[in-house]
């Protein structure tokens, strides 16, 4: 299996992660994971300018243009035959010594860059049943609009809905909902579909902004509006949204069934008009 390490194409087992890497001892650096269909991208320059703004955001200079990088993924994924998949890349902002926690001079260090495929179908029987969650506080840090790599505040609420044996974690932060663990959450009421703007305390997610877009194109009232957690919990329809899980219907929180315990019909329309809009760029799914 080939990856991207530097901008050049190797092997896997040849990449060397330095101790003193950043990203290693800072979490310092940006990610984005870009989803393949039919061996094409989805939304890949909406990926691309995201990293981007991220990298402007925590001062990073990027290794590559945004040409350059799009020509190396197309080869990554060429490569490694990826039909239906993901492909993860990260940047960090390199090699620094001695440890500091000041930003080092660019001129005395080099960003790292690397970029990985694997192969995922899509879970058409998960989006068919839909998923259960539970709802936590959300402790993070308040710039979730970075696609940073420091994910712990992510992890340990994705790891507790794992432990309660649920599939994902729902957050809110003085009581308004604001996303899930690793992915935007939404709410449906009264025909009206609801999602929180974004800003610092919500990641600008990709799924999200082409489920808004093909929405309004269908008449579906949309809202960009904080909703508390009471209303989410007698909301008639909840779901989640990621590159890779697409329009994920939640169908229990904390215990409790949302609305009749099953996809309901708004979210099964949104999941079919984002299909649409994949085939549109990527050809028919099968």
């Amino acid at each position: 299996m080939k990856v991207i390490w530097n901008n050049q194409l190797v092997e896997r087992s040849a990449v060397v992660i330095d101790m003193e890497d950043r990203g290693y001892q800072f979490a310092d650096g940006i990610y984005e994971v870009i989803r393949v269909y039919n061996g094409s991208f989805f939304t890949m320059d909406k990926h691309i300018d995201r990293l981007f703004t991220g990298a402007k955001k925590i001062d990073l200079t990027l290794p590559f243009t945004k040409t350059e990088l799009q020509k190396m993924l197309s080869d990554l994924i060429q490569i490694n035959q990826i039909d239906t998949g993901n492909v993860y890349l990260q940047v960090t902002r390199g090699i620094a010594i001695p440890r500091n926690h000041v930003y080092p001079d660019v001129a005395n260090v080099s960003p790292v860059f690397t970029a990985s495929t694997t192969i995922v179908p899509r879970n058409q029987e998960k989006m068919n049943s839909g998923i259960t969650a539970i709802t936590l506080p959300d402790t993070r840090w308040l710039h979730c609009d970075i696609k940073s790599i420091s994910l712990l505040g992510n992890i340990m609420a994705k790891n507790e809905a794992y432990k309660q044996g649920k599939e994902e974690a729902i957050l809110y932060r003085d009581g308004k909902v604001t996303e899930c663990s690793s992915s935007n959450v939404w709410m449906i009421k009264a025909g009206t579909v609801y999602t929180h703007p974004d800003g610092n305390l919500v990641l600008p997610g990709i799924t999200k902004m082409v489920l808004l877009e093909v929405a309004r194109k269908a008449g579906i009232l949309v809202k960009e509006e904080a909703f508390t957690l009471e209303q989410l919990k007698s909301a008639d329809e909840v779901f989640s949204s990621s590159t890779t899980a697409e329009a994920m219907p939640v169908i229990e929180i904390d215990g409790t069934a949302v609305g009749t315990g099953k996809p309901g019909p708004i979210v099964k329309q949104l999941q079919q008009l984002y299909l649409d809009a994949v085939e549109a760029q990527c050809g028919k799914i099968q």
